[in-house]
């Protein structure tokens, strides 16, 4: 069962920069990505066991400022670990989708979320061909690749155009696109073994 994996290779412990949140992290990412592909098929990384910095800047940013989604329905796109959907749901956003296409990604949003308490739905499906609104689309650390953001960018000035406010966090990555809105920087605290550094300076866009 995913939910059984999740819980038996992460540790349940407050997020750095969002200590209002719990999160389900691995110790050791090496270890945890061999583990998912144990049954002999290549499995992506293990996204879903880390507390990215574009996602602890997205959740401290609404959690600051709770009027950005409470009351509101909210898409976590590429939910990873649940962080900012949790996040939300705790600042007051009803109801609250965290959306992945990896179903470990689902499996540990989640836990996260029942270990926080909080309400959220998952969906494991591709949306970015979709046009459904809500009224808060939020985004971490989805400019990572060149593919990726050819992709994400189109769907999120469309549901800004629909006039979903759109916020991204991001810490620099190679393909965030011009054009962006930014509301906020945050020196943010990250795993040394993914990111190579300590503190990653990361910032949340708006997409118009």
């Amino acid at each position: 069962m995913l939910l059984d994996f999740v819980r038996a290779h992460t540790v349940l412990a407050p997020v750095a920069f969002v200590p209002e949140v719990r999160l389900r992290q691995a110790e050791e990412p090496i270890a945890l990505w061999e583990a998912t592909e144990a049954g002999g098929a290549e499995q992506p990384p293990p996204f879903w066991a880390f507390a990215w910095a574009g996602g602890q800047a997205l959740a401290r940013h609404i959690l600051d400022d709770p009027t950005l989604v409470a009351g509101r329905s909210v898409l976590d796109l590429a939910t990873g670990s649940g962080l900012v959907a949790v996040a939300a749901a705790v600042a007051g956003a009803r109801p609250v989708v965290a959306n992945d296409i990896d179903p470990l990604s689902l499996a540990a949003a989640a836990a996260n979320a029942e270990d926080n308490g909080m309400a959220v739905e998952t969906v494991e499906a591709d949306l970015l061909d979709t046009d459904e609104k809500y009224g808060v689309v939020l985004a971490g650390d989805v400019f990572y690749s060149r593919e990726m953001a050819a992709r994400v960018l189109p769907y999120l000035r469309r549901a800004a155009g629909r006039g979903s406010l759109v916020l991204v966090g991001d810490p620099g990555r190679a393909y965030l696109p011009p054009g962006l809105v930014k509301r906020a920087t945050y020196d943010v605290p990250v795993t040394e073994a993914l990111e190579s550094c300590t503190i990653r300076r990361t910032s949340v866009w708006q997409v118009v």
